[in-house]
């Protein structure tokens, strides 16, 4: 297994590489293998003190020369690499001059053509999103199973049927035309969402912030906000991306401990982030033409308005919450309102509607969690505990664990004997 430094490296630049290989050899799949030897040859010769200069040129390189490897021996009649592609050779930095030659094309940006091509109209909506975060965010199985609150072997099947709808419609990997960019956007842009949400809370692993997956997703949020300029609900996902990015740093305590939003220090939030996300969402509501991207924004800045968390706008919280069920309703949509409705109405109002949530939200920690609190202060102790319990074992990350852990300790020291 890698070592935490160079998991780290591997895991920024994989959208870089991967997207790059794609582009070079047209297939997903040969791309994926190319990406995993690059990887183990950079196990076997990284040092923590002697990293190449740029990292993911280096990676494009040793993919690309694997990925013709592959070919050759595939078709041991011919002498010559497929499609003209020839091994480049080591020298000083060969990386900078292929680096160059790979970012010759209309986006200039390899990820988001990626991400287009994931999101391809011979796809279901579901299939694009999950390849998307598969290919383009490196996350396992799991992690993209949590995303969508299915089984794991649920969504490796709809994984392995998306890629296989994709080869079979032998498409060219290739920039969309304006026409199909703007049909494809808003799964691209909910695909980027998805990986920001899972930088800004890991759903497995030992962080529970993956700030590489945050500012790649932002950096394509931007990218599509230049390319699409007149779409209000981009400019709302750059601004949620923001506004939520912005309280990295009083997410954690310096222990790493995670940090609800209700004890965080807001001094320690990130104005500038704030001020550009509220510019943006303002320029996207002048629109009038409100997406759920745009309302999730919205959320997000009332409750940057709000000094303390005491002071939150609960009932704005509430309006904006209603009007994202209807355009967008899930149940994790629902649960968050049900937290609205705890402070407005108390929390045995709020754990009404936690019950018509059970089924959908069985394997999500925070259902559980959430739950457990409010039977806390409905003093059902008996019950919160179980509530904990449930939330512990279907914890992703040892980060998120540990906090259930620490509220089921204070419950217990609050009850003796419980």
């Amino acid at each position: 297994m890698p070592s935490a430094w160079l998991s780290t490296h591997l895991r920024a630049s994989r959208p870089r590489v991967l997207a790059a290989l794609n582009r070079a050899f047209g297939d997903i799949d040969v791309a994926e293998d190319a990406f995993q030897e690059a990887s183990l040859k950079a196990l076997k010769t990284w040092q923590q003190d002697d990293i190449p200069k740029d990292p993911a040129a280096w990676l494009i390189v040793a993919g690309r020369n694997a990925g013709i490897d592959a070919f050759r021996k595939k078709r041991r009649e011919t002498l010559t690499a497929p499609e003209d592609l020839e091994p480049v050779h080591d020298g000083v930095h060969p990386e900078e001059e292929l680096t160059l030659s790979l970012d010759r094309s209309v986006y200039r940006d390899d990820v988001l053509r990626l991400l287009f091509t994931c999101c391809h109209p011979v796809l279901r909506r579901d299939q694009q999103i999950a390849l998307a975060l598969k290919i383009v965010a490196g996350l396992s199985v799991d992690e993209i199973a949590r995303a969508f609150l299915v089984q794991p072997k649920t969504m490796e099947q709809r994984i392995t049927r998306a890629k296989k709808r994709l080869q079979a419609a032998r498409l060219r990997y290739e920039d969309p035309d304006g026409a199909e960019r703007s049909a494809r956007f808003s799964v691209v842009a909910n695909a980027i969402y998805l990986v920001f949400n899972e930088g800004y809370s890991a759903s497995q692993g030992s962080e529970l912030i993956r700030e590489t997956l945050c500012e790649e997703a932002i950096r394509l949020a931007r990218l599509l906000v230049r390319l699409f300029p007149g779409e209000p609900e981009l400019r709302g996902l750059l601004a949620l991306c923001l506004i939520q990015h912005s309280r990295r740093r009083a997410r954690l305590s310096a222990t790493g401990q995670a940090i609800t939003l209700e004890q965080q220090d807001r001094l320690q939030w990130d104005r500038t982030l704030i001020a550009e996300g509220i510019i943006l969402l303002e320029a996207a509501l002048r629109k009038a033409t409100p997406g759920p991207l745009q309302i999730e924004a919205a959320i997000a800045a009332t409750h940057t308005r709000a000094a303390r968390y005491d002071e939150t706008d609960w009932a704005e919280l509430d309006r904006l919450y209603r009007a994202l069920e209807i355009i967008r309703p899930s149940p994790v949509v629902s649960l968050n309102r049900a937290v609205v409705i705890a402070k407005l109405k108390g929390p045995e109002e709020a754990l009404g509607q936690l019950e018509q949530l059970a089924a959908p939200l069985e394997r999500y920690a925070s259902y559980h969690a959430t739950t457990a609190a409010l039977l806390t202060e409905l003093k059902q102790f008996s019950k919160a505990r179980k509530a904990y319990e449930a939330a512990i074992q279907h914890a992703g990350t040892e980060v998120e664990r540990q906090h259930i852990c620490s509220k089921l300790d204070a419950l217990r020291s609050r009850v003796p004997g419980l």
